[in-house]
């Protein structure tokens, strides 16, 4: 008996052009949002300070400039992109319009599909403008009540932010760890380093809870585990911090107890 499969049928072309028009929207809003002429000023103007002679004297800076050209580059690249799959696809929606195609549909589907993740994906990267957002991050691991079942918990977050991390183009190190009795670990710090690390990481702080039939409970009981995640920016020597006179409080201590006298000395 053959086996059965899954088909998708394919979507109707006035489906098609109700996402085209809903994407077409969005990216009107986009550009509404940003200022593309200043963001071309601001390319420019990081070009000609790249092209400097004394650029690279100081490398610490000029890798800060490049970061700041290459995130300024791929917001403005990116708005271009989509703009220009939005209208190739508005192309071969006319041409399907005049003319069926079966495999022409099939490609302007999945265009489709693929402009409504790039869309997604750049009004979250619009969202993270708070301060420190653009920062790499430091995330801690720390399992709570629960002993080796928490510490296991623990080091399944880890893998899962690891993984996320990995799969989203960061670079993922281990800054310190400390293993587990049993199993797991008792603490571990990652460092995520990338554009927008800490915005998107920012929202896991906090107390995660996980309930489970504990595979370390030869009666298999329900065991609930708690760890916590703390999450922060990475900062640099381009944070300056100014502390007011009027902030700062002194105070100075006399040493007090008893006094002794040598009778022969006097002392």
């Amino acid at each position: 008996m053959p086996m059965k499969t899954d088909i998708i049928a394919p979507m109707e072309l006035s489906e098609i052009r109700r996402l085209l028009d809903e994407q077409s929207g969005k990216i009107i809003g986009i550009e509404a949002a940003l200022d593309f002429d200043a963001l071309e000023a601001e390319i420019a103007a990081f070009d000609n300070d790249m092209a400097a002679p004394d650029f690279w004297n100081d490398n610490i800076a000029a890798q800060k400039v490049i970061d700041a050209s290459n995130a300024v580059k791929a917001k403005y690249d990116g708005y271009k992109e989509m703009k220009n799959l939005l209208e190739e696809n508005a192309t071969l929606l006319e041409m399907l319009a005049d003319d069926a195609d079966d495999e022409l549909q099939a490609e302007l589907e999945t265009q489709t599909e693929q402009l409504t993740k790039k869309i997604q994906s750049y009004e979250l990267e619009i969202l993270l403008n708070q301060p420190y957002d653009a920062n790499n991050a430091i995330l801690e691991i720390h399992p709570g009540s629960g002993g080796t079942e928490a510490q296991d918990w623990g080091s399944m977050l880890m893998r899962m932010y690891t993984r996320w991390g990995e799969a989203h183009g960061f670079k993922v190190d281990v800054l310190d760890y400390l293993d587990g009795e049993v199993a797991g670990l008792k603490s571990v710090s990652l460092q995520f380093t990338g554009h927008n690390a800490f915005g998107f990481l920012r929202g896991e702080k906090g107390v995660h809870r996980l309930v489970r039939i504990s595979p370390f409970d030869s009666a298999n009981r329900r065991h609930t585990s708690f760890t916590s995640v703390d999450v922060m920016p990475e900062l640099d020597d381009s944070i300056e911090i100014e502390i007011s006179k009027s902030d700062l409080k002194r105070d100075v201590f006399h040493a007090g107890g008893a006094v002794f006298q040598d009778d022969k000395t006097g002392i």
